[in-house]
């Protein structure tokens, strides 16, 4: 099977994330979270990209993970506003301080919920 034809710059600055896309990216990471957290790391390093395990790193606020991919925060959030609000939009939420998706993440951290321990205390 040959390999799909890139998708043309111009037509890549024009394409705009709908709250669905945004919606299964973000059902998609509390997943890979979820998993995470019951399996630890190891088990994705090789599985995931980088960028995926920055993203989910960030959610789940692992800064020593982040710090370990070499990832600062401002990095995963620029790569992030990408993929929820286009090209333009991004641009507009990184010259406003990656506002919109840091409130993202927030609202993605708070439908993960915190970390349960494996043994919690009576």
């Amino acid at each position: 099977m040959p390999d799909a034809e890139p998708t043309p710059w111009n037509k890549r600055t024009r394409q705009q994330p709908t709250d669905q896309d945004r919606k299964a990216l973000q059902s998609s990471l509390l997943d890979r979270a979820r998993d995470v957290r019951r399996h630890g790391w190891s088990e994705y390093r090789q599985v995931w990209t980088n960028g995926e395990l920055a993203g989910i790193a960030y959610l789940l606020q692992d800064a020593a993970f982040l710090e370990e991919l070499e990832e600062p925060e401002g990095s995963v959030l620029t790569r992030y506003a990408g993929e929820l609000f286009g090209f333009h939009g991004a641009r507009k939420d990184i010259q406003a301080g990656l506002v919109e998706t840091q409130a993202w993440f927030a609202a993605a951290r708070k439908a993960l919920g915190p970390d349960k321990p494996a043994h919690p205390e009576d």
